[in-house]
């Protein structure tokens, strides 16, 4: 599973802690999600989508995302 949560905190000037606590997960799962080393429950990556106000393919997918700039 490869996601844009990094991208889309650095976007909106969010930490991980304030994604965590708004989500009611532990920072340390924000971390754990954007490394790849943990896949989020389907609850979870709906409530991310909903948190960045975009479609969960925005966020999620199971290919890697293209680079952005080449």
């Amino acid at each position: 599973m490869h996601n844009r949560i990094a991208v889309l905190r650095a976007e909106r000037g969010v930490s991980r802690r304030q994604l965590a606590q708004a989500l009611g997960v532990h920072y340390q799962t924000v971390g754990y999600l954007e490394r790849g080393e943990y896949n989020p429950s389907l609850h979870l990556a709906l409530r991310i989508a909903k948190y960045f106000e975009v479609p969960v393919e925005i966020v999620f997918s199971t290919e890697p995302f293209p680079r952005i700039g080449g």
